[in-house]
């Protein structure tokens, strides 16, 4: 079950698996997400600066809104281990 969260925060920090893509997210209260609950979180509007959409392979991935984040890419913030 995906952590409900009471205030909004942004993706800070980003986790890349062993072929480049996003697994992890780290929002900035220091909450740690698997990529798929932060997508759940931001279609019901709980993550600040981003959207899920769905991508022409059917597949959910999340998209940032361009006066949120100062990088126009989740790949290209800070990443964590």
């Amino acid at each position: 079950m995906a952590e409900r969260f009471t205030v909004n925060a942004k993706i800070s920090k980003i986790k890349k698996d062993h072929e480049g893509n996003i697994s992890d997210v780290m929002l900035e209260n220091g909450t740690i997400l698997p990529i798929n609950h932060a997508i759940l979180q931001a279609k019901e509007g709980l993550i600040d600066g981003v959207i899920a959409i769905r991508g022409k392979d059917g597949g959910e991935f999340l998209r940032t809104d361009p006066n949120s984040y100062p990088v126009d890419n989740l790949l290209d913030l800070p990443t964590f281990r």
